[in-house]
């Protein structure tokens, strides 16, 4: 089985949803490749991924290594091959587990993390968590080409919350994410910018299931809280939850529903997109 966290980064590869992973290489054309004009394209060889060539025979020699080097190489090889790479031999599996290859993973793709400012307080699931706040902020948050770690964090906690079965209302999340901003020196201002772009993204990577379309149709049904700057509801996360309501999930309505939630955005947004109209 693989690492809890590691089961984290399997929704980011789902087929519907853009990759934040390097493409593969474009297959070599013309006299540069490496097999000749004569022999057909079906049958040229593929290079072998190191993945590959590492679970095809086991964990072969590369087994025998001692547990500092595997770790370097492992953690040179694309993160979207850690699941599979994490379910070779349990020794592998187990590496995963504990601190040391998450560290030297961190260290690797972020030399200057030890430098900024971190969570406060003590981080859930270690280093493994860590890895994946930062993962978060370099590639799913919007943030000025910055590495905010605390903005990675502040994501896990509201796509854990949104998770469960019963729902905080999104008016004490949204207060309790600008209050932690606030209290790690962001000005209002800021934190309402940091917490609503971190809605727009953990709302942009939720599955497309049944689950999720509840969830949303939740969050447009909630009533407006008339609360201050910052710690109002943006205008832009709503949008965005009737935007993905009325397009990833028309189907999912039945007509009455449908037109209860159409009613329900045209009285917060005028005029509506056309692509909301229709059912």
């Amino acid at each position: 089985r693989p690492c809890p966290s590691l089961l984290f980064f399997v929704p980011l590869l789902h087929p519907t949803r853009r990759h934040f992973f390097p493409p593969p290489p474009v297959p070599l054309r013309g006299p540069e490749a490496p097999w000749s004009r004569e022999t057909p394209r079906s049958h040229a060889p593929l290079p072998a991924s190191p993945l590959r060539l590492m679970t095809d025979r086991g964990d072969g020699p590369i087994g025998s290594l001692p547990e500092h080097l595997l770790v370097e190489i492992l953690t040179r090889l694309p993160t979207h091959e850690w699941v599979q790479i994490s379910c070779v031999s349990k020794h592998w599996a187990s590496m995963f587990r504990g601190e040391y290859l998450w560290q030297t993973a961190i260290a690797r793709k972020w030399p200057s993390a030890g430098f900024r400012k971190r969570w406060p307080g003590p981080i859930p699931r270690g280093s493994a968590r860590r890895f994946q706040a930062l993962y978060v902020s370099e590639n799913l948050v919007p943030s000025g080409g910055e590495i905010d770690e605390l903005v990675g964090h502040t994501y896990l906690y509201l796509k854990e919350q949104l998770e469960r079965v019963a729902v905080p209302p999104s008016s004490i999340l949204h207060g309790t994410i600008i209050d932690q901003f606030i209290a790690c020196g962001r000005t209002g201002e800021k934190a309402h910018e940091l917490a609503s772009n971190i809605w727009i993204a953990v709302i942009d990577n939720l599955e497309e299931n049944q689950q999720t379309f509840m969830l949303l149709k939740h969050l447009a049904q909630e009533g407006d809280f008339f609360l201050p700057f910052p710690y109002s509801r943006s205008y832009k996360v709503l949008w965005r939850v009737f935007d993905k309501l009325f397009t990833d999930f028309r189907d999912c309505f039945n007509g009455a529903d449908y037109h209860e939630a159409l009613a329900g955005a045209k009285s917060r947004f005028q005029p509506v997109p056309s692509s909301w109209l229709g059912h």
